[in-house]
């Protein structure tokens, strides 16, 4: 039986002061439900040198409302990786339709600590640590065959079965360190906007926006945050 969906709450009037606050409650939402396969999926945009845009899909793990940051993880030789190397701002946008929301944010872009990768890195299922090592993400394969060979290499390397079906309830409880090309990054909101899906498509839309001067440098810190200003948008 298909789960009834959720009426829409519109935002608030006043509107809120701290639009990440609201974000991540949304997505813990989202996640809580368990309506949707993938409430973390989001949308991830940038920009190469000429300007030319490519977007998408990675999974949003963390909404740091304070100071106001989103962190997603990825292989930094990618080609997100590499065009964030020399363009580093991106777009993203978080969709649910059984909430009738949306998240949009844009922003300036910096890795995760090392400490933080090394953390989040520990905590995956071995297998995908493996495939870690064993994919150069979004750079040209020979074959599925070739591909699968780098599984196997990598596997052997660190002393694990191969990732498989066969394989998926074992844990050879083995450390297996995270690449020195796979890592995280923050998304630091300069812009946030909120839109909540209305009848007749008059939907509800806010955008907050501020100013990000510069911090100490690494990933929690980067940058010192002014104050949000918001304003209300005609859907």
């Amino acid at each position: 039986m298909r789960a009834m969906p959720i009426p829409a709450q519109f935002l608030d009037e006043p509107l809120p002061a701290e639009p990440l606050a609201l974000a991540a409650d949304w997505l813990e939402e989202a996640r809580r439900l368990k309506q949707q396969p993938n409430p973390d999926a989001m949308t991830v945009a940038t920009v190469d040198a000429d300007g030319r845009p490519s977007a998408r899909i990675v999974l949003c793990k963390e909404i740091v409302a304070r100071p106001g940051y989103l962190a997603f993880y990825t292989n930094y030789e990618s080609r997100k990786g590499r065009e964030l190397a020399g363009q580093p701002r991106a777009a993203v946008v978080l969709h649910w339709d059984h909430l009738h929301r949306q998240v949009r944010i844009e922003g300036r872009v910096v890795r995760a600590p090392a400490a933080e990768s090394d953390a989040y890195f520990a905590s995956r299922p071995w297998q995908r640590r493996i495939g870690a090592w064993a994919s150069a993400q979004s750079r040209p394969v020979g074959s599925r065959g070739e591909l699968e060979a780098a599984v196997v290499e990598v596997a052997q390397r660190f002393g694990t079965p191969v990732p498989g079906p066969e394989h998926a309830s074992i844990d050879p409880g083995l450390v297996i360190p995270r690449p020195p090309h796979w890592g995280g990054y923050h998304v630091w909101a300069d812009s946030v906007e909120l839109w909540v899906e209305g009848e007749s498509r008059i939907h509800d839309r806010a955008r907050w926006t501020r100013t990000l001067a510069a911090g100490r440098g690494d990933g929690t810190s980067a940058f010192v945050p002014g104050p949000w200003a918001v304003t209300r948008l005609q859907p």
